[in-house]
């Protein structure tokens, strides 16, 4: 659990990363040619077109939440498997890119700021912005519905499998609620969250 300075200034690289997160996804359909997310406001980086309240709320406390999900309209992709592996990567790739800006960021930061107490501050607010982004990229990678990973593993899918896959989506919620609850979310997420920071390292300047 956070204490109360480190929710003060998670909150408002929650919202960036939310936003970029959101618009991620919003820009590669928009891209690909689906019209949806600009006629609904949602290629912008202003929180308030993309915040749903309970997943910002648990964003906030526990580093594990979600954003209000853009909608997509697949009838204008020209190849609707890999326009939806495309639009489901972005927004994890998004908060990817975004940590490993301000890891390199803390990283020069880290070397040339004066020691001070607000420097000391901010370079707190840098190692946030980059657990903030890479916690919500790999909360998303998780292959269960209505996750980006379930959506990323059903285009990679064989079209039986995908299928299949595709039935157990009503049960996905529930499923998402008892792992968060039990803990469990965070045991799928820790080796995810793992390969994004080692990658995040290897690629830094």
């Amino acid at each position: 659990m956070l204490n109360l300075d480190q929710i003060i200034l998670a909150v408002p690289a929650i919202l960036l990363a939310i936003s970029c997160h959101e618009l991620g996804h919003g820009y590669v359909a928009y891209k690909l040619g689906d019209p949806t997310p600009k006629y609904q406001g949602r290629l912008t980086l202003n929180p308030l077109a993309h915040l749903d309240p309970v997943g910002t709320i648990m964003l906030i406390l526990f580093r594990v939440g979600w954003a209000k999900p853009v909608m997509i309209n697949s009838h204008y992709f020209k190849n609707k498997r890999q326009a939806a592996l495309l639009v489901s990567l972005a927004g994890p790739m998004a908060n990817v890119l975004l940590g490993w800006v301000f890891y390199n960021v803390l990283k020069i930061s880290s070397v040339y700021l004066p020691y001070s107490a607000f420097s000391n501050t901010l370079l707190l607010f840098f190692l946030i912005n980059v657990q903030v982004n890479l916690g919500l990229a790999a909360f998303n990678l998780i292959p269960i519905p209505p996750l980006d990973g379930s959506h990323i593993l059903a285009s990679l899918l064989p079209p039986k499998a995908s299928y299949a896959y595709a039935r157990f989506a009503p049960y996905g919620r529930i499923v998402l609620i008892i792992l968060l609850i039990s803990g469990g979310a965070r045991f799928i997420m820790n080796p995810i969250y793992n390969v994004l920071s080692s990658l995040l390292i290897r690629l830094s300047l």
